[in-house]
């Protein structure tokens, strides 16, 4: 892969469309190796987190098609290799946080993966995706359990900040 060409997303639009979806992974040890190796790198890669967390998902069984996809989030990572998380120094400390879930995206449980990431000032300070433990009903319901995820979250780094003497 050191000579792959960049792409400029980790994953497809259409990931049901990915072709191999019915041929069984010849080596399911090799793809948990890199898929492993690739969730490490997500603690200095919120961008890549969705993309991790989704391969990951198929760590028990993968097809063909998981393979190619994880090859492209190599071939994403080759072209983004100057990304990464970067603090600033500045006195802001307001923070912001970002939230989105998808509805029903996963095809066989039809549960929802939902995702935020938190900053402080313009640094990124922590995020999160996470597959949702039930069902939603709607897309509101799904969007709603990661905003619900995103507060907690939020007033969990108020206090922290607060414990630390940081004025908000």
């Amino acid at each position: 892969m050191k000579d792959c060409a960049p792409v400029e997303t980790p994953l497809p639009l259409k990931l049901d469309k990915v072709p191999g979806q019915d041929e069984t992974f010849s080596n399911p040890s090799y793809f948990r190796s890199l898929a492993g190796k690739l969730q490490y790198l997500t603690l200095t890669r919120p961008d890549l987190r969705f993309s991790v967390n989704y391969i990951c998902q198929k760590m028990h069984m993968p097809s063909q098609s998981d393979f190619s996809l994880l090859k492209r989030i190599l071939h994403y990572v080759k072209g983004s290799l100057e990304m990464g998380i970067r603090i600033k120094a500045n006195i802001d400390s307001t923070l912001e946080c970002y939230s989105d879930s998808d509805w029903a995206g996963c095809r066989d449980t039809r549960r929802s993966t939902g995702g935020f990431c938190t900053l402080l000032g313009s640094n990124v300070i922590s995020w999160s995706a996470k597959r949702h433990e039930t069902v939603s009903k709607s897309s509101t319901e799904a969007e709603y359990r990661t905003m619900s995820l995103a507060s907690s979250e939020i007033v969990w780094l108020q206090n922290l900040m607060r414990m630390m003497g940081l004025q908000q």
